[in-house]
């Protein structure tokens, strides 16, 4: 396990692992590998294919997948008959999406990408400073992280 050695935030950690290269998903979940006991490797890597909207297909935010991702495993329940512990998660993850809906206007990924279903980008953008100005991806990776630090390990 890779421990942080800095004071960044989960945030500032979040953008870091994302202009490094991995998928929001990755980026957001990654920045909590820590709290989570994996590898940043380990924890990419599970988070891998939520990345572009969940494979690229565009849909439901990989930043908030990654956040969610966390959620459950931090919060999760393991019994099938929790029911409690269930409404809890939702719960939770709910306040959570509503958050993020809530600045950046969708969870969506085409749509904070400004597509219309089916349509793409292309295949892997090269990540110059002009993609990082063009998409809301750094933006959207650094807020799914400041809702998981608030809501999970603050309990907010």
């Amino acid at each position: 396990m890779e421990e942080r050695t800095n004071s960044i935030s989960r945030a500032d950690e979040a953008e870091r692992l994302f202009r490094q290269g991995y998928n929001c998903s990755q980026s957001v979940f990654a920045a909590f590998s820590d709290i989570v006991g994996m590898t940043t490797g380990q924890a990419a890597k599970l988070a891998s294919p939520f990345g572009a909207g969940f494979g690229k297909m565009r849909e439901v935010c990989g930043a908030v997948s990654g956040m969610t991702m966390l959620a459950g495993y931090l919060l999760g329940y393991t019994e099938p008959t929790d029911q409690t512990g269930k409404k809890a998660l939702y719960d939770k993850v709910q306040a959570m999406c509503h958050a993020f809906e809530e600045t950046e206007g969708s969870l969506i990924c085409r749509e904070l990408l400004g597509l219309k279903k089916g349509e793409d980008l292309g295949e892997p953008a090269v990540r110059t400073e002009e993609y990082y100005r063009s998409r809301p991806c750094v933006r959207v990776c650094r807020r799914a992280a400041q809702i998981a630090e608030q809501c999970i390990l603050n309990r907010e």
